[in-house]
């Protein structure tokens, strides 16, 4: 472990939150990953204004800032920030950081529900940005924060915490999401859909992957460009929803899991659960998969040096090539408002900290947590970690996961079951559209 920095001077920290003042917005992140599209927020409650926040003076009763964290790196982070404290001069003599188990999903419902009561830094899951913000639950960074934040992480990452053009939060982790596993003595080449299908039908084996899903049907409806996603107000109740399924765009994904399902039999199969056992050498039956991080053990054990994972392959429908997407998922960290301004510095510090290289890589070299940090991407750990390197590469493709309802997955589900069943096989392209509408209106209609 690296001995930690100092972060910032003290005259440097009490400026670099001006941007984020009460009333101002933060600058706009860039980003080339498209950003699911969240709710409006325009009701947001804006941060406190922190331009003339007086420099920390030393203190007998120390400020307490309090930190939530999953629970099985509490003990790191409490190790991390104690250690990273001891050489903020600055700082140390006015605030300690206790650190309390929290999960992500925890997290956001107790700050949803009593955002005074809740932590003062926070994880949470980036599909419950737009809640906490409208919850006035999130203090935007600004300055230099902003700047680690939109600058030293992945663009997936940094369109996870970018909600209507402001960024909200800091980027944690990168590293939920599926790509592709392959069989190399099977498919010599993962780049195209057709490709792997093709090899797999030659080798007697399969590819396989979930169609009869919401979570892996938008590989191809985003990768074509389509889109869907759902606006909910503070009491996360839907507000709206934008679908365009029965546009040129999901006709061609349509058209595309159509073909893909004509191969059942012939070098294509539904995923079943635990479908990593299908690489077992003893009689399996995978030449390819479509899975996540979570399969990487079991699968890398399989296949030895044969083992290959990349970024999803693309798909060709009427002569015109689309690059598979899918869901981003990231964790991410929030600084709760406060009324103090020299406290609300103090906490966009701990949080800058906390989601740095430094401790981003002892995450990952302790719990095997994907970082969002590119410089920590490129390190040679991370980059020998294969799934995590296939999984970087295609989150630049990914927009973040929002928030859905269950009957979307309900919905989502029966569609792609409709069509691995062969309903559509010779369907025309009015017949197709037809079933788009169907699925778009209902869509738009759930709750």
């Amino acid at each position: 472990m690296k001995t930690a920095k100092k972060t910032l001077p003290i005259m440097l920290a009490l400026s670099v939150l001006a941007l984020a003042g009460c009333g101002n917005s933060a600058p706009a992140a860039t980003t080339t990953a498209a950003a699911a599209k969240p709710a409006d927020t325009t009701a947001a409650a804006a941060p406190a204004d922190t331009t003339a926040a007086p420099a920390p003076a030393a203190s007998a009763d120390k400020q307490t800032i309090t930190v939530w964290a999953p629970d099985e790196v509490v003990e790191l982070t409490q190790t991390n920030l104690d250690s990273w404290l001891a050489g903020q001069a600055d700082w140390n003599g006015k605030y300690s950081i206790t650190v309390s188990a929290m999960g992500e999903g925890d997290a956001t419902t107790q700050m949803l529900t009593d955002v005074e009561a809740g932590a003062d830094v926070f994880g949470f899951a980036q599909d419950q940005l737009a809640r906490l913000v409208a919850a006035g639950a999130l203090s935007k960074p600004g300055g230099v924060f902003l700047q680690h934040a939109t600058e030293n992480n992945d663009a997936g990452a940094v369109g996870a915490v970018t909600l209507n053009g402001d960024v909200y939060a800091y980027p944690e982790t990168s590293d939920n999401g599926y790509f592709l596993y392959y069989d190399k003595s099977v498919v010599t080449d993962p780049s195209t859909l057709e490709g792997i299908i093709s090899q797999c039908a030659a080798a007697g084996k399969n590819f396989y992957m979930d169609i009869q899903s919401g979570w892996y049907d938008v590989a191809f409806f985003f990768g074509t460009g389509a889109e869907c996603y759902y606006n909910y107000d503070t009491e996360g109740l839907v507000t709206g929803c934008v679908c365009d399924y029965s546009s040129e765009k999901g006709l061609a994904a349509m058209k595309a899991m159509v073909e893909m399902a004509k191969s059942k039999g012939k070098g294509y199969e539904q995923s079943p659960d635990g479908a990593a056992a299908l690489f077992n050498p003893e009689g399996g039956t995978a030449g390819a998969l479509v899975s996540g991080t979570w399969d990487y053990a079991t699968v890398k054990d399989y296949l030895g040096d044969n083992f290959g994972a990349a970024k999803m392959p693309t798909f060709t429908v009427d002569g015109k090539s689309y690059q598979m997407s899918g869901f981003g998922g990231f964790k991410l960290v929030g600084v709760k408002p406060q009324t103090d301004s020299d406290k609300l510095t103090f906490c966009h510090l701990v949080a800058d900290y906390i989601t740095s290289e430094e401790m981003q890589m002892a995450r990952f070299e302790a719990k095997g947590w994907g970082p969002s940090n590119l410089n920590a991407q490129k390190s040679d750990a991370v980059q020998a970690n294969e799934a995590l390197a296939a999984l970087a590469e295609q989150l630049a493709f990914c927009p973040g996961q929002g928030q859905y309802p269950q009957a979307y997955w309900d919905l989502t589900t029966a569609f792609g079951t409709d069509i691995n069943s062969g309903k559509y096989a010779d369907a025309d392209d009015a017949t197709l559209t037809a079933a788009l509408k169907d699925l778009e209106d209902s869509i738009k209609a759930a709750k």
